[in-house]
Formats: structure tokens, sequence, C-alpha cells
């Protein structure tokens, strides 16, 4: 708990605990800042698989962990990960993805001979180092932390494509800007919490896992079923049974204007699926 002076009076502000993929600095950091705004203690995690431990350990209030990107696709561990866990989704951030080359400050690009980064941030900068062939690429387990060894150690010649958050934190000059080849890069994130989460708030958006039986138009019943009660489907996300060999559970985003539309919607779809688990209710990112 936080206070905070206003005048004569003294504010509390809940602090949340955030676990996050990555350091300071990383693109879940930006993400988890975007949706907690100043009112959150960070727990750095080097793999999404520690993340729901910590929930269930009560370390961390909530997490926050990347489910798709514009470009990539989706992230289907994560899927598991929310399923397996019994994790709730309560919100959800769309953030649009900036890389940055960064450097230790007084140099140019020429004087850089190798770049770290997450393999995906590499990927998503090449066509920028087709034309500087003399750079070799390196891949790490995290863009914030490439741009942190850096600056820690010291490093002249070695640049890191980062967030412009974490040149701030570390140090780091900007020596080349956006260089990600397509501007349009966002990633969704999840915010996620450990069980059902009571709320005043009305939702206008869920994600589901549905699991249908082995028939023929099985999967076109219940998106008739929302499409006639104007429902949008705004993904479906197909993940192979465990133990049921080429049979797949469908996870589907849902928007709605009429919380008891979807409500009374959802009562009907689960008279003809084999299953159904609301996996989160919220509000959609704007």
């Amino acid at each position: 708990m936080k206070s905070r002076e206003i005048g004569t009076f003294f504010i509390l502000i809940n602090m949340n605990k955030v676990a996050i993929q990555g350091i300071k600095g990383s693109f879940h950091h930006q993400a988890a800042t975007q949706y907690f705004e100043n009112h959150l203690e960070l727990q750095e995690c080097m793999t999404f698989a520690e993340i729901p431990k910590l929930l269930q350990q009560n370390k961390v209030t909530s997490a926050v962990m990347a489910i798709e990107n514009s470009i990539a696709g989706s992230i289907l561990p994560n899927y598991k990960l929310i399923d397996e866990f019994e994790l709730t989704i309560v919100g959800e951030v769309f953030l649009t993805i900036q890389h940055q080359l960064l450097a230790l400050p007084g140099q140019s690009i020429g004087d850089i001979t190798e770049v770290h980064s997450h393999p995906m941030a590499l990927q998503q900068c090449e066509a920028f180092f087709e034309n500087h062939p003399h750079i070799v690429l390196i891949e790490s387990k995290d863009t914030a932390e490439s741009a942190l060894q850096i600056a820690h150690l010291k490093k002249p010649k070695v640049g890191a494509i980062a967030s412009t958050m974490a040149g701030t934190l570390y140090g780091l000059e900007t020596i080349a800007a956006d260089i990600h080849t397509y501007k349009n890069n966002t990633t969704r994130f999840f915010v996620v919490q450990m069980g059902h989460q009571l709320t005043e708030i009305i939702p206008n958006k869920a994600s589901l896992k549905l699991t249908l039986s082995h028939e023929v138009g099985s999967l076109l019943k219940v998106l008739q079923l929302f499409a006639d009660n104007g429902i949008n489907l705004s993904k479906i996300q197909s993940l192979p049974l465990r133990h049921t060999p080429f049979q797949y559970a469908f996870f589907i985003d849902v928007e709605f204007d009429d919380y008891h539309v979807y409500l009374n919607c959802l009562s009907t779809i689960k008279l003809i699926t084999t299953a159904v688990k609301i996996l989160g209710e919220y509000i959609k990112s704007q």
C-alpha cells in the first residue's frame, strides 16, 4: 500500500504486485504499466512457466502474459498455461511494438559489430540489418536484458534491440529508431489472476474454451448461435486435446453489447457442446 499526499490529505493507493516475462524495460513491463498505470510492483520472470506458480503461491496478485502478435500469431503455450492452471483473464492490453537499436553513448551504427536481442525481435528487424551486413545478430532471452547487459558490462561496439523504455532505464542511446520491418506490429497481452474475481464492472468481452463432439457441423452450430444473437467472434484458436488424438478444443473470444444476451446464448451453447469453460469476462481494450 502506498500513500500520496494531496494538499493536507493522504490518499491510499493500492499497489498491484504483477508478474511479467522479462525484466524492467521489456515490452511486458510496458504493457503492465499501460494497464495498471504506476500502481504496480514488478516481479520479473525469465519464462512464462514461472508465472502461474507465483500466482498459486500468492506471491503476486496479477500477471501480464503476451497471447498473440499481429505478425507472428498466437502464443499457444500461454493458452495452455492459462487453461491448465485455472487462471482467470481479467483484462487485455494491445501494445504497438517499436524496436530501437540501443548502444552505449557516443557510438554510431558503423561502430557496432554485433547486436543481441530476443529471437522474435531479431526476426522483426531483419530488413534493417540486410543493409548492415557487418553486424552479427545474436539471440538472447529478453530484449531488455540485452540492453541491461550492455550497460552493466559497458560493452562497446555491441548493440541491443529493445524498447525506448529500456534505453532510458539503462542509460543507452538510440542509434537507429523504429527499425522494425512492419510498422503496424502489435502484441496483445492478457492480464490474469488466480481464481474467479468478484467485480461490479459489466464485461463486454469474454474468452471461452469449447470442447465439441466429433460430429459434422458441431462448430458451425455454435458460431451460428453467436451470429444470431449479434455477438461478434473476434478470435478462434484450436488446440489439440492432450488425451484424445486428433480432436481439438477451441479457444474463442467474443464481444457483445448486452451481457444478458451473451449469458443466454452461453446457456444454449452449453446444451450443444461437450464442455464450456469461461476463461475470463472483461472489458475489451480500446
